[in-house]
């Protein structure tokens, strides 16, 4: 992987996942779990504007969208489903204030290189590949040709 495609917040928590042994990788995903932010009122509202991600096994809804020229990304999901959250919101800190290019540029094999795979099942981590999947769609969809 290019280092320098790789947003520095989304490189520091790949590189605290990886000093990690597994156990304390699963941990610290709990963690992200519980600092996913809550959806602000306009899409808390209106869960239609929502995408739910289908690969993963729990119900994780995303969206993201360009304002001021960087992108703000949301999602939503259960407390009962802490390893689909703790994705989600490496996602969603490491992508917030980015500007497109930038998120764009984030490889794709992105969540493969938490080092997760030996803790959690491959279905999850394909979950959170298709999370950043849709995102990056969501974008490109939102920029002018």
């Amino acid at each position: 992987m290019d280092a320098s495609t790789l947003p520095t917040r989304l490189a520091e928590t790949r590189d605290d996942f990886r000093a990690l042994g597994i156990p304390d990788r699963l941990q610290l995903l709990l963690e992200f779990s519980n600092e996913l932010p809550a959806l602000p009122p306009h899409y808390a509202d209106h869960p239609d504007l929502l995408e739910r991600v289908v690969e993963c096994q729990s119900p994780v809804f995303i969206f993201v969208e360009i304002r001021d020229g960087v992108a703000h990304m949301y999602a939503t999901a259960p407390a009962e489903a802490p390893t689909t959250r703790g994705f989600a919101s490496i996602l969603v800190q490491g992508i917030e204030g980015l500007t497109p290019d930038e998120v764009l540029a984030i490889p794709d094999d992105y969540p493969q290189t938490l080092g997760l795979g030996e803790a959690v099942s491959p279905l999850r981590v394909r979950g959170m590949t298709a999370m950043l999947a849709r995102v990056k769609r969501q974008l490109r969809a939102q920029i002018p040709a």
